[in-house]
């Protein structure tokens, strides 16, 4: 590492014999740079992390921006001396093309924590030094936006210090992290209002660098928008309008009136799944109407997260990618869509009917549109307890309101023509000359119930 940046300050003309790194910034321009800097906040949090240390060890803490502009230099005042001597001072600029190999400097252009000790600095004034330095990132963007670095006389360097200056550095990144959520979340009540006021069109609040922080419907967007211009091409080929607000930015995505989505019709509730996409019947197996069924349920999913679902814990992703390529592949993109795996059409399926008539309390309608088990030869660890749950919410809601009708739908299922507590009930509504009195009486005996 310290070759590497030994054969870029040469190739940017740094001389060895240099005496001081040169002073860009005079005293009286320092205080707006410093306000202005993202890393002004975070001060307190390095300053309580390190000052203590360096002052015990006659060190300083440095805090420069990301082009090595030296904003802030704190700790004992000896060594504060001596390094003004050296050009080691507020306002000066330390990235390599300008000073050589040193902690700063080598550690933004590597964007990696750095130790330079004694000569492994290219310039021979430095070489009584020793410096320990880490890059800052900003958690909003990912770019490096500064540099934290101890400073200090080759006698009382220590192994542990880039640990320590690491540590700060992310302890700042930490602090910066929690007000961008606090700025998020503050930018979400005072501009709500205006996502709702979309009234169902699809729209975002973004961040003033564009970072998605409310969006609406869920999945529309990527997390990042580019906001440079107010017209954004979408990654799906549409285009939205950004319009600024007091703190950010809102994204509205005008409705496509010609765009028709397609419709895909599941009907998983029969002995063999049935599949029909546009009107056409589209041949499925087993496995795939599984994952069609997942991602009904489940919406948008990893390969991971199908994986579980379908295998459980030796479920394997590999296998599941290559399973909805093919399946993707007999649909289309326009329905099956990634990253994440999601649905795109407009989805009509048996199970999520019967799911809604059960929460409306419609108790006939979801008798007569249960027509047995869920994919009823699936193992699928989610299938077997949606399987379940839809079950027993179709039998406790027949039973629970006396319905001959709908307990003669449910008996007439794979789920209900064995259950006898179903059978008896209807037996009992049923009038003596009604038909299925004597067919749900025959079926009680072959259970072996005395009673009828």
């Amino acid at each position: 590492m310290i070759s590497a940046s030994w054969q870029r300050s040469l190739a940017a003309n740094v001389d060895p014999d240099l005496h001081t790194a040169p002073t860009v910034f005079a005293a009286d321009e320092l205080p707006d740079l410093r306000e202005r800097h993202p890393l002004h906040s975070s001060l307190p949090v390095l300053r309580e992390t390190l000052l203590g240390f360096a002052e015990e060890a006659r060190h300083i803490m440095i805090v420069a921006d990301a082009q090595g502009h030296i904003l802030w230099c704190e700790g004992a005042k000896d060594t504060r001396g001596s390094a003004e001597d050296v050009g080691l001072a507020e306002g000066t600029c330390w990235s390599e093309d300008a000073a050589g190999t040193n902690g700063m400097g080598t550690a933004l252009a590597t964007n990696s924590p750095v130790t330079v000790h004694s000569a492994e600095h290219l310039v021979r004034t430095y070489h009584r030094w020793t410096c320990a330095a880490s890059p800052i990132r900003d958690p909003d963007t990912g770019t490096t936006i500064g540099v934290v670095d101890l400073s200090g006389p080759i006698e009382t360097v220590h192994p542990s210090m880039v640990a320590l200056v690491s540590a700060s550095a992310r302890l700042a990144e930490s602090a910066m992290l929690a007000r961008m959520h606090a700025q998020d979340e503050e930018l979400r009540a005072r501009n709500m209002r205006h996502l709702i006021a979309l009234r169902g069109e699809p729209g975002a609040l973004l961040s003033q660098t564009g970072r998605v922080v409310a969006v609406e419907p869920y999945g529309l967007l990527p997390s990042r928008i580019d906001v440079s211009t107010d017209r954004v091409r979408l990654p799906d080929g549409r285009e939205a309008v950004l319009e600024p607000l007091a703190q950010g930015y809102l994204l509205r995505v005008p409705r496509q009136r010609h765009v028709r989505r397609s419709v895909l019709s599941l009907s998983f509730l029969l002995p063999e799944p049935k599949v029909v996409l546009d009107g056409r019947e589209v041949p499925i197996s087993s496995r795939h109407a599984e994952i069609l069924c997942a991602l009904t349920l489940h919406g948008r999913l990893s390969a991971d997260q199908l994986a579980l679902r379908l295998y459980g814990e030796r479920g394997n992703p590999t296998t599941v990618r290559a399973e909805l390529h093919r399946l993707r592949a007999q649909l289309g993109a326009d329905v099956l869509a990634t990253r994440p795996y999601r649905l795109t059409a407009d989805v009509e399926a048996d199970f999520l009917a019967v799911r809604a008539a059960l929460k409306d309390g419609d108790v006939p309608l979801a008798a007569s549109r249960y027509r047995g088990s869920l994919l009823r030869r699936s193992e699928a660890p989610f299938v077997l307890a949606e399987r379940d749950d839809l079950a027993t919410g179709v039998r406790k809601a027949v039973l629970s309101r006396g319905d001959a009708n709908a307990l003669w739908t449910f008996t007439q299922t794979d789920s209900g023509e064995h259950d006898v507590e179903a059978l008896e009930q209807l037996v009992r509504l049923l009038p003596a000359d009604d038909v299925r009195r004597s067919i749900g009486s025959a079926r009680l005996k072959r259970l072996g119930s005395d009673d009828f």
